[in-house]
């Protein structure tokens, strides 16, 4: 088991989508995971079927863009297991609105979630991993900060501050050998999108963009994240990883 005795977070880890897939995948290899999500009723739902995968669960109610909070999850993480290996910085939001209509309420509203919170995440618990000496911090980016999709000027703004942090974040916590890397999906099927990807027009003119002629599944991304997570990825660090069926090498 690539993650045995490991101790992840994973924020937005409630709904059926990316987080959850990655929680189970690091259930499966041994990880015992804490599930932070703003939903409690769906994290319940997350709980159920991930400790009937054979996981050690807990679920935490925070809301990443409070730094009071993030510091109550990372502090209540340290107290039930005493450390933190892994974070996913997971959790997000999304407005599709074109540029010219976007206001500066749903802009900050987006930043506060998507950069904002993946700031105050990675910092509490970064800041155990260099008492500790390691850890392995995942961020969850977008195709949309590599290349032009509308409507997404503020979403793709902000995915394109988490490549930049995580550039950064890797610098500063080489030093402390804790290796910060990114995800970039593609669009995958998850409760943020499954309403419009159920519109078989709007599918279709999506699945266009893909050479490899399908959407991404959030299985696609854990195995992604697991490979991050795990020792094989021991010698990389400020990298992001491309997960988009080629939309991107185009």
């Amino acid at each position: 088991m690539r993650l045995k005795e490991r101790v992840a977070i994973v924020t937005g880890a409630a709904s059926r989508g990316i987080g959850r897939a990655i929680s189970l995948s690091f259930v499966h290899e041994g990880a015992r995971v804490v599930i932070a999500d703003i939903n409690p009723s769906k994290m319940e739902d997350a709980a159920r079927e991930l400790k009937a995968a054979g996981g050690e669960i807990e679920t935490i109610r925070a809301d990443i863009s409070r730094p009071d909070e993030v510091s109550m999850m990372v502090k209540r993480t340290m107290n039930l297991f005493g450390k933190i290996d892994i974070l996913v910085n997971n959790a997000g939001t999304i407005v599709r609105k074109p540029f010219l209509e976007t206001t500066p309420e749903e802009w900050d509203h987006i930043f506060a979630i998507n950069a904002r919170g993946y700031f105050l995440c990675a910092q509490a618990a970064a800041r155990e991993m260099v008492k500790q000496g390691k850890g392995k911090i995942i961020m969850i980016s977008s195709d949309a900060a590599l290349v032009g999709i509308p409507p997404l000027a503020a979403y793709a703004s902000s995915k394109g501050a988490v490549l930049a942090l995580t550039r950064t974040m890797a610098v500063e916590l080489a030093p402390y050998h804790i290796n910060v890397n990114a995800i970039v999906p593609g669009t995958t099927e998850t409760d943020l999108n499954r309403d419009r990807l159920a519109d078989p027009q709007w599918r279709a003119e999506i699945l266009k963009r893909f050479p490899l002629g399908r959407l991404g599944t959030p299985n696609d991304i854990a195995s992604a994240a697991l490979y991050l997570a795990s020792d094989d990825s021991d010698w990389m660090t400020g990298h992001y990883l491309v997960v988009d069926g080629g939309h991107t090498a185009r």
